[in-house]
């Protein structure tokens, strides 16, 4: 017995002060969620951490753009020390459309990073945390994460399945030319019009996110003009100062994750 007690002893000491992931909290049953970390900084005094979503595969949560009924995910950093700020990093969404809305949704398991921006060499992470979780009904969901950051020591496990999750990431186009043109606002149609010159550009694909949550586009729609698809206007029968607006446009290519920034342009 002596033994067994000086062996979980030396395990104790030995056990490192800080945990690459946070306890699962159940969100709604059968749904639960945690913190990862990568625990290593970068070049640029950064580190990634993940929200982590264990739900079947017939749950759904909401992408930053929620949609027309979903509910947007929200997290409060103001506990947290050691960080100067925290950007959550969507991966690209599954654009569903159900019962005449459209929502912007993940099922099933789902990781979301977040860039943390360090203020020194370590960091505590104390964040509340609101998002939609949904099956037959949509309920809100909370939760209360506190996860210390060790840095010395990089967890290789986590900082893969968190690299797995940003590879799905919309990056930036990589050069000239550009596979979206440009786009207007027409009229006649009800409907934001984006210029796709790039045959490998999937047009089902296309998601339009104006600076102002409040204006939403639905799913992609053929135009009589080639190259040339429409995103309706939803929810309103017109819309102001879109034009002043700069638009994020994401979309897919030969099966990966793109954006771009537009500005409208004015169309007779």
């Amino acid at each position: 017995m002596r033994l067994i007690l000086s062996v979980f002893a030396v395990v104790l000491i030995a056990a490192p002060a800080f945990a690459a992931q946070t306890p699962w909290q159940e969100l709604a049953p059968g749904v639960k969620a945690r913190l990862i970390s990568a625990d290593a900084a970068s070049a640029e005094g950064t580190t990634m951490i993940a929200l982590e979503l264990d739900m079947p595969p017939d749950f759904k949560t909401y992408w930053r753009v929620p949609g027309e009924t979903g509910i947007a995910t929200t997290i409060d950093w103001t506990g947290s020390n050691g960080i100067t700020a925290a950007e959550m990093l969507w991966p690209y969404p599954i654009v569903e459309t159900k019962a005449g809305y459209v929502d912007f949704v993940y099922y099933g398991p789902t990781v979301l990073p977040i860039r943390i921006t360090l203020a020194g060499e370590g960091a505590e992470i104390e964040t509340a945390i609101l998002m939609g979780i949904c099956s037959d009904i949509c309920v809100p969901a909370t939760a209360s994460f506190s996860l210390a950051l060790d840095l010395r020591t990089p967890d290789r496990g986590q900082g893969l399945r968190i690299n797995q999750a940003l590879a799905l990431i919309p990056r930036e186009w990589p050069g000239e030319p550009q596979p979206v043109g440009d786009i207007w606002w027409d009229a006649e149609a009800g409907a934001l019009a984006v210029a796709v010159s790039d045959p490998a550009v999937d047009p089902a694909s296309l998601i339009a996110s104006p600076a102002d949550a409040s204006v939403l586009f639905g799913a992609p729609q053929k135009s009589p003009e080639p190259g040339i698809i429409f995103l309706p206007l939803l929810g309103k029968d017109e819309v102001k100062g879109l034009a002043s607006q700069v638009i994020q446009v994401t979309f897919k290519a030969d099966g990966e994750a793109f954006e771009v920034l537009r500005q409208l342009v004015e169309r007779n």
